[in-house]
C-alpha cells in the first residue's frame, strides 16, 4: 500500500479526542481505528503487535541479523485528531496546485495572501479538506509515512536496519498522550515523533506548557437594588482578561516568545471560570508567568474583596532541550537523512508539544520530525504527496543508521 492510499485511509476514521472527558482514551472512536492500525502492523510482519487496553497500538521489527546490540530505534505516532474542529465525514480531495488560492468544495478559499507559505507548493500534487472539517494530518499522516517504511523494511531484507519499536498514542491533542504509555513494552531508549509540520522540519525545542482556571464568585443582586452590594463575576473575569499583556498573545508572538492563552470562559453575575493556557521556552520566563497570574490574583483579591478569584495551574510538559542536548547525535542523523533524501532540514523550535516531550522526561529522547502538515487543527489543513513519500524515505534512512552502543 503507497503513503497516499493509507494516508486517505486513515483520515475516513473519525478519532476527536476529547478533553472534558473522563474516559481513557477519551473518545471510543479512538480504539476502532486502533483495531485497524493493529492488524496492519500484523499484516505487514510487525512482531509482539497488539492494541492495549489504554488505546495504544505497539509493534516490534526485529533488528537486521548483526545488528541486535544496537539499540531499538523507537518511532511514535498519534492517531488522534484535535478536539477544536470536527474530524466527522472527512472528505479530502487531491488538488494539483499551480499557485494562488485554494478554493475547497464547499467555497472556502485557502487565500495565498493570508497563507503565503503556499508558494512553496506550486507544481506539487496537494490534500485538501471539503471546507467542512479538518483534514486529519496531524498526525495521520506521521501514522502513513511510519507504516510505509516500516512495510518498505520488510518488503526489502536486504536493507540492513536496527530494532524498531512502534508506537501509536492516543489522545496526544489534548495533553494526555503519554500518561499510560508502557516504556517497558515500548523497549526502546531513543526515538522520534514523527508529528511536525512542514517538510524538513527538525524539532528538539517545545514550550514549557501549563494550564491555568482561574474561579470567579460574584454576589448577584436585582439591579434595582444592586447599588453597593452587587460583584459581577462577569465584570471581573473581564477586569483579569484586560490585565493580561496585550502583546503576549498567540497572534502576537512566534519563534521562542511565549504566551498567555484563553482559551474559555463561561459563567453569569454569581460565578464566572476562565480558562488559560501558559507558554514559554525559557524555564525563567514561564515560571514567572505563572508568578504574574499568581499576583494578578492577589490583586484582584484587594480590590474585589478577598476569595472572589481563585486560581489552578497545572503543569503540562517541559521544554525537551536539556533532555536532547545531551545526545544530539539524533539531531545530526535526522539532518543526515533529510539531505540524502533531497530534503533541506530546518531546526526550528516547536510552538506547543509533541508526546515526545513527556517521553524524553521519562529517559527516551525523542526529538520531533515533520511530516509535510500545513495549517492543522484547520479545515485549512493540507499536506502534500511529495512530502508524505519524502518523509518515507527519511524514516527508512533513519533506521538503516547505526545506533549508539
Amino acid at each position: 500500500m503507497t503513503v497516499l492510499d493509507r494516508f486517505l485511509k486513515y483520515v475516513s476514521f473519525d478519532t476527536r479526542s476529547d478533553e472534558n472527558s473522563e474516559s481513557f482514551p477519551s473518545t471510543a472512536k479512538q480504539l476502532v481505528l486502533g483495531k485497524e492500525l493493529a492488524k496492519e502492523l500484523e499484516e505487514i510482519g510487525l512482531i509482539n503487535v497488539g492494541l492495549d487496553e489504554n488505546g495504544y497500538v505497539y509493534g516490534f521489527l526485529p533488528a537486521s541479523p548483526d545488528r541486535e546490540n544496537e539499540k531499538t530505534l523507537g518511532l511514535v505516532a498519534h492517531m488522534d485528531t484535535s478536539p477544536d474542529v470536527s474530524g466527522e465525514n472527512a472528505k479530502p480531495s487531491l488538488v494539483d496546485y499551480e499557485g494562488g488560492d485554494i478554493t475547497l468544495a464547499n467555497g472556502t478559499k485557502t487565500a495565498e495572501n493570508v497563507f503565503p507559505f503556499l508558494k512553496n507548493y506550486v507544481g506539487q500534487q496537494l490534500i485538501v479538506t471539503d471546507g467542512n472539517t479538518l483534514l486529519g494530518a496531524d498526525d495521520k499522516a506521521g501514522i502513513a509515512e511510519i507504516f510505509t517504511a516500516l512495510e518498505y523494511l520488510v518488503n526489502n531484507p536486504d536493507v540492513s536496519h536496527r530494532a524498531i519499536s512502534v508506537c501509536i498514542t492516543p489522545d496526544e491533542e489534548i495533553g494526555q498522550g503519554a500518561d499510560r504509555f508502557d516504556y517497558a513494552r515500548f523497549a526502546a531508549s531513543e526515538a522520534y515523533t514523527v508529528d511536525g509540520g512542514a517538510v524538513g522540519e527538525i524539532e528538539y525545542e517545545n514550550f514549557n506548557a501549563a494550564g491555568a482556571t482561574f474561579t470567579i464568585k460574584g454576589i448577584n443582586i436585582h439591579p434595582g437594588s444592586a447599588k453597593g452590594k452587587m460583584k459581577n463575576a462577569v465584570l471581573v473575569a473581564n477586569t483579569l482578561i484586560s490585565a493580561l499583556p496585550e502583546n503576549e498573545t498567540p497572534a502576537t508572538t512566534e519563534g521562542y516568545e511565549g504566551f498567555y492563552h484563553v482559551t474559555d470562559i463561561e459563567g453569569n453575575e454569581s460565578a464566572a471560570e476562565i480558562r488559560m493556557l501558559i507558554r514559554d521556552h525559557d524555564i525563567d520566563k514561564f515560571n514567572a508567568r505563572k508568578e504574574f497570574l499568581n499576583k494578578l490574583v492577589s490583586y484582584l483579591n484587594s480590590i474585589y474583596g478577598e476569595g472572589t478569584v481563585s486560581l489552578e495551574i497545572k503543569d503540562s510538559y517541559f521544554n525537551m532541550k536539556e533532555k536532547i542536548l545531551p545526545v544530539m547525535y539524533l539531531i545530526d542523523n535526522a539532518k543526515t537523512a533529510m539531505e540524502k533524501s533531497g530534503v533541506t532540514p530546518i531546526i526550528i523550535p516547536i510552538r506547543g508539544g509533541t508526546d515526545g516531550a513527556r517521553l524524553s522526561y521519562q529517559g527516551v529522547p525523542c526529538p520531533n520530525l515533520s511530516t509535510g502538515c500545513e495549517n492543522a487543527h484547520s479545515v485549512h489543513e493540507f499536506v502534500s504527496v511529495p512530502a508524505l513519500e519524502k518523509m518515507v524515505d527519511v524514516i527508512i534512512l533513519l533506521t538503516t543508521m547505526k545506533g549508539e552502543n
